[in-house]
C-alpha cells in the first residue's frame, strides 16, 4: 500500500541532499507508517516530524536521515541511539546491518517499542534508562546518535565513542539547537563540525535538560 509513498520519498530525500546510497536503501525499506500512532498513519511519507504520544515525536525523515549520513558508518558498526521513541531510527540502523543499541527513558513508549521490534523482528538491543549516560559497558561505540536537543555535549557520550566514532547531537536551548557531529581522534581530542537549524524535543536527563 505505502511502497510508492516510499519511493516518492526517497527521490524527494536525494533533491534535498541525501546522498548516502546505504540510508536512502533503508528509508525506501523500512515502514514508516509502522511507527506511527493508526490515526495519522495517512502523514508517514510526508516529509514532517509526528506526534507519538508523551509529548515525544518521530522526526522529520529528512533529519533523520541527514543524521544517519552525518555518521558515516560502515556496515557492523556498533551504533548507540539515545531516545528510542517509537522505534524508526534504530529500524533503519538495524536495515543498514548495525549492531544498534537504544536507550529510551519513558518506560510506557519502551514497552511499546519492544513489542513492535519483537513483531518486525528487529534486533536491537535496548533498556530504559537515562541517555544522557550513555551505556557504558557496551562501549565504545562507532556512533552516537542523540535523537533529542540538550542544553550541552553530555561529556559521558562523548568518553563512549571509539578512536575515529561520531556523536551526532542536537545542542541549544529549548527552541532551537545546531546539529553537532563530534569525532573522536584521539583520546582527548576531538573535532567537532556544526550543522544549524534544528528543532527536537528535549534531551532529559542527569547531563541534559531536567524534568519539569
Amino acid at each position: 500500500m505505502y511502497k510508492t509513498d516510499r519511493k516518492l520519498l526517497v527521490d524527494e530525500l536525494k533533491t534535498k541532499g541525501i546522498i548516502d546510497i546505504n540510508v536512502l536503501k533503508a528509508i525506501g525499506e523500512v515502514k514508516r507508517e509502522k511507527f506511527i500512532p493508526e490515526a495519522i498513519k495517512h502523514y508517514a511519507y510526508k516529509d514532517v516530524a509526528l506526534p507519538i504520544g508523551f509529548g515525544q515525536t518521530i522526526s522529520q525523515p529528512y533529519t533523520v536521515a541527514f543524521m544517519t549520513e552525518l555518521l558515516s558508518l560502515k556496515e557492523k558498526s556498533k551504533v548507540l541511539e539515545i531516545g528510542t521513541g517509537s522505534g524508526y531510527q534504530a529500524a533503519l540502523l538495524f536495515d543498514m546491518g548495525m549492531e544498534v543499541y537504544s536507550i529510551e527513558r519513558n518506560f510506557d513508549i519502551f514497552s511499546e517499542t519492544l513489542k513492535l521490534f519483537d513483531q518486525l523482528r528487529i534486533r536491537v538491543k535496548c533498556k530504559c534508562g537515562d541517555g544522557t549516560l550513555g551505556w557504558k559497558d557496551k562501549a565504545p561505540f562507532d556512533g552516537i546518535i542523540v535523537t533529542a536537543g540538550s542544553p550541552s555535549i553530555p561529556n559521558e557520550l562523548k568518553n563512549q565513542l571509539s578512536i575515529n566514532g561520531k556523536l551526532v547531537i542536537p545542542v541549544g536551548d529549548k527552541d532551537t539547537q545546531i546539529l553537532k557531529v563530534i569525532t573522536k581522534e584521539e583520546d582527548d581530542l576531538f573535532l567537532e563540525e556544526n550543522y544549524p537549524q534544528f528543532k527536537f524535543v528535549p534531551l532529559i536527563g542527569r547531563d541534559g535538560w531536567k524534568e519539569a
